[in-house]
């Protein structure tokens, strides 16, 4: 297991090198620039779509704005707000969060293209269905010829959307917070006990399909940020007099890297930091990996450039607002300092030192909607990959697979399982951004319509 916990750690670092920061953040700047900052003036109207202003139950598609995004937001708010956080600041320190800001800000870009991609070129599966994602808007939008691109995403998705990681810090969670004091833990028996328990949750609503899964999501994300948000208040009120002095050690800290105990990068401990960030925030947020997209264009619209707005609210809810409370959370308690905890150990560390007793029970619910809630959405996105790779006839076939992946990613390594998924989600990276950045003067004149015709709207 050592031999093989090296040789993943050491194909993330290779994945994770200077050719996919150029990517993903080279390439989310450029469609920032292409695009001149324009959607961004148009949250309020997101906010609106959202709210299902301009839903048409006639339009093409399965599900509404409302419930993509929260399928959506359902695989990201998850354990990369909670576990993910406290691994960035345990290996980088505070700086790490304003990398993961940064990620969050060109995210919200990168998630406008691409969702509008997913509706503008929606394609048909094996049975006919129209479908949306990264597979469908490469064939679609570059043509035949790219068919490789479409096949690398598909196959790298298929274990990139496997919930190894979230299921191993639920079980990591659970174990701690509840067995271990408790006196009931028993290692591996344990593990694999959680795992069946998991297992079987996810497979009552998975094999339900798309409209349980969403009407599920749409139920239980809301209200699991409502609860995580009211709680880390909480925290920060018991600590408000540091509040303040670790909020500008985030900026501080991002350009000196004083706490950094990760691996230099470009020669500089600055350069690791900015990595780090950038890895934890894509991980949080997915913005350019392509998961999202897969769910955005399930969306029942016409109108590409409003898929695409409401989209660009995931990372702002996702990484901007939890994962910068999960961090504050850490950070203001010194837990970050005081504790040799990493993953969602460090962040139950900080609940229980400012809410004694209450907090930790009240985290290990939380991560338990966060967790689950990701379980659901993240199958979909691996049935939707097996269905274009072999058919809809066989994506059940993933289903089986990936309720068997519970019980690995329960039984095994953190250090396995992130880097695992890291991995897969570099070469998912590869082919979204590249087929997203050439198709983005489309986007962009779908955009200046759009916009243009609102406005005229608007003044009538």
């Amino acid at each position: 297991m050592e031999a093989l916990d090296k040789f993943i750690a050491d194909v993330a670092s290779i994945a994770w090198g200077l050719p996919l920061l150029i990517i993903l953040i080279g390439g989310g700047l450029y469609l920032i620039v292409r695009i001149k900052f324009l959607p961004f003036r148009y949250l309020g109207h997101a906010i609106s779509i959202l709210r299902g202003k301009y839903d048409n139950k006639s339009d093409t598609g399965e599900i509404s704005h409302f419930q993509a995004l929260t399928t959506a937001l359902s695989a990201t708010v998850g354990m990369g707000n909670v576990a993910g956080v406290a691994v960035a600041i345990a290996i980088g320190g505070p700086g790490a969060v304003f990398w993961m800001w940064v990620s969050a800000v060109i995210g919200m870009s990168t998630k406008f293209f691409t969702a509008t991609l997913a509706i503008l070129y929606r394609g048909k599966d094996s049975a006919g269905n129209i479908q949306g994602g990264p597979m469908y808007f490469i064939i679609e939008g570059l043509g035949k010829k790219w068919m490789p691109l479409a096949v690398l995403f598909s196959v790298a998705g298929l274990v990139g959307a496997l919930p190894v990681f979230n299921v191993n810090q639920l079980t990591q969670a659970i174990n701690d917070i509840l067995l271990k004091p408790a006196g009931f833990y028993s290692g591996f028996t344990s593990n694999l006990m959680i795992g069946l328990v998991l297992a079987l949750i996810t497979a009552i609503v998975i094999l339900g399909g798309l409209s349980r899964i969403s009407k599920t999501a749409s139920k239980l994300v809301p209200a699991m940020v409502l609860i995580y948000f009211t709680l880390v208040l909480v925290i920060l009120g018991v600590n408000f007099n540091v509040v303040p002095y670790y909020f500008k050690l985030i900026f501080t800290d991002a350009f000196s890297a004083t706490f950094f105990e990760g691996d230099t990068f470009l020669g500089g401990i600055v350069g690791g930091l900015i990595l780090l960030g950038i890895r934890r925030g894509a991980f949080s947020n997915e913005a350019g990996i392509g998961t999202a997209p897969m769910a955005h264009g399930a969306a029942r619209t016409n109108e590409p450039i409003r898929e695409g707005l409401v989209a660009m609210l995931g990372p702002a809810i996702d990484t901007l607002i939890i994962c910068t409370l999960t961090a504050l959370a850490i950070l203001v308690t010194g837990v970050w300092q005081s504790s040799d905890a990493n993953g969602v150990s460090l962040t139950a560390s900080a609940f229980e030192a400012s809410i004694p007793f209450f907090g930790k029970y009240a985290l290990l619910a939380c991560i338990a909607i966060f967790s689950i809630s990701s379980l659901f959405s993240y199958s979909y996105y691996g049935s939707k990959c097996m269905a274009f790779l072999f058919g809809v006839k066989n994506k059940g076939i993933y289903n089986y697979i990936y309720i068997l992946s519970i019980l690995v990613g329960a039984t095994t390594s953190l250090n396995l399982m992130i880097n695992l998924i890291d991995t897969f989600f570099a070469l998912m990276a590869i082919p979204t951004m590249t087929a997203t950045i050439i198709l983005a003067p489309k986007v962009v004149k779908e955009a200046k319509i759009y916009f243009e015709k609102l406005q005229k709207e608007k003044s009538v």
